[in-house]
């Protein structure tokens, strides 16, 4: 089965459910049943109580039928309503992310604790070097006082036997820009103010919380419309699939898909023109420029980089450019990327060729919904297939490697590489808009590229290893 190595989760369950409830007669009926049915009286649940367990399930269903939770104005609206308007709804579902207070575990905020490690040291040297007091002897053993710590770790760094540690909260530590915090309920909030939509608290949160708003039911539905509907495939996905790519396109059809345009395309046109961009700033006497094609990049630079506006390229994104051409082709066909990025998500939503976004944990539902059998599929050729520069755009260094290739010998190009947006990255950003230590600056919102997006399945070490073999037998643009 496609990702076989993704463990078959309930929100994986919730997926496939969900899109056999479509594919029923009676739609909204069969997704009014689904918590009932997954947690009947009697057997295992795994939170406090049956009752909520069915109470979570139905608010993951909300999220995959494309509805926040923060919107629920009434508890006892049922789903079958909700899968009702998702039948008769305009446009992608905004904000991409939300988050399910239920589920949310109501983490203690961020604090220093001494453990039972502690000696009780003759020196005090966490007494002496806190700035506020808040670290005191009681019984002979460190006590931290939360409400006095202000979080500096200097009683950490002092300590001789390491009996003090950090606990943080997932969520919060992992995201770039501060965007998530605790409300006065202590459930966690995102501000989408400071969201880059990376999709790190997603990927961090051990509860689960953290939901994207789905369009499944959307796509879908377009299907069963009869509409062209043409698949965006990220090249990411080589990684995600133990079939050939010929395969894979023979199970998006099999899927519903008419058409399979390969995201490469557009990338091999982003590096043609971000080269050409390149080779004009340089001679304009520009100190450096940026890449581009990271969405959560370029939504940092928005709202909290805006000194580095004037070095991010101009050059649209592989996704835009791919599903500019299915437009200009059949201007009535629905456009659909499918990748494993949050915040492709957000991007869809501002680009009028990108009709919706799947990720490949929808993907691999969709298949298994429909009972496809990737490695039983013919192989297929893309409607539209890219080369070797575009398909490597996905690890790190890939988009600087395909843009090399292209700038040739007409500009001296010194690459440096920010490989994953965090807190420190973030803070190194700043710093180059005053002086950077190259011409030209390729940044990947996840570490090692969008292999190892939020919404993909496979390890990215993994999957950059499957990409890399098949970058070996892809044609090429430019040899050399």
């Amino acid at each position: 089965m496609f990702f076989k190595s993704y463990s078959a989760t309930t929100h994986f369950e919730l997926m496939v459910r969900l899109i056999r409830a479509f594919d029923s007669e009676n739609f909204t009926d069969t997704v009014n049943r689904i918590p009932v049915e997954m947690r009947p009286r009697g057997e295992d649940h795994s939170r406090c109580c049956v009752y909520r367990d069915r109470a979570i399930l139905k608010y993951r269903l909300m999220a995959l039928l494309g509805f926040g939770i923060e919107e629920e104005e009434d508890e006892l609206v049922p789903l079958s309503r909700y899968a009702e308007m998702s039948l008769t709804r305009k446009g992608a579902p905004n904000p991409v992310l939300t988050v399910i207070d239920e589920a949310c575990n109501g983490c203690v905020r961020t604090r220093y604790e001494a453990t039972n490690a502690c000696r009780g040291c003759l020196t005090h040297a966490c007494v002496e070097v806190c700035p506020k007091g808040a670290v005191e002897l009681v019984n002979g053993k460190s006590i931290i006082d939360p409400d006095r710590c202000i979080q500096c770790g200097k009683c950490m760094d002092v300590c001789p036997y390491h009996a003090i540690v950090r606990i943080p909260i997932p969520c919060e530590e992992s995201c770039p820009t501060g965007a998530i915090s605790k409300m006065s309920n202590s459930k966690e909030t995102i501000d989408y103010d400071k969201c880059i939509f990376c999709g790190k608290c997603l990927a961090a949160c051990p509860f689960n919380a953290i939901l994207e708003r789905s369009q499944l039911v959307d796509v879908i539905r377009e299907m069963a419309e009869g509409k062209r509907v043409t698949a965006l495939v990220a090249p990411a996905i080589i990684g995600e699939t133990p079939s050939t790519m010929g395969q894979l396109v023979g199970a998006l059809k099999s899927a519903g898909f008419s058409h399979v345009f390969e995201v490469a395309s557009g990338a091999d046109k982003t590096a043609i023109c971000e080269a050409d961009e390149f080779v004009e700033r340089m001679e304009e006497g520009a100190p450096f420029m940026t890449s581009s094609c990271c969405p959560a990049y370029t939504e940092c630079v928005e709202k909290h980089l805006p000194e580095l506006k004037p070095f991010v390229s101009d050059t649209r994104t592989p996704m835009h450019y791919t599903a500019q051409t299915a437009k200009e082709e059949a201007p009535d066909s629905v456009t659909v990327f499918i990748g494993p990025c949050v915040a492709k998500r957000k991007e869809a939503s501002d680009d009028p060729f990108v009709d919706h976004v799947l990720t490949f944990r929808e993907l691999r539902a969709l298949l298994a919904a429909r009972n496809i059998e990737i490695l039983q599929c013919e192989d297929t050729a893309f409607d539209l297939a890219g080369l070797a520069e575009g398909r490597g755009f996905p690890v790190s260094g890939g988009v600087t490697e395909g843009i090399k290739a292209y700038i040739g010998d007409r500009a001296a190009i010194e690459p440096v590489a920010v490989n994953g947006l965090d807190k420190r990255s973030v803070k190194k950003l700043k710093s180059y808009a005053k002086k950077c230590p190259g011409n030209f600056v390729e940044i990947m919102g996840c570490e090692g590229g969008c292999i190892a997006g939020p919404s993909g399945v496979e390890p990215g070490k993994k999957a950059g290893r499957k990409l890399q073999a098949f970058l070996k037998e892809s044609p090429r643009g430019i040899e050399g």
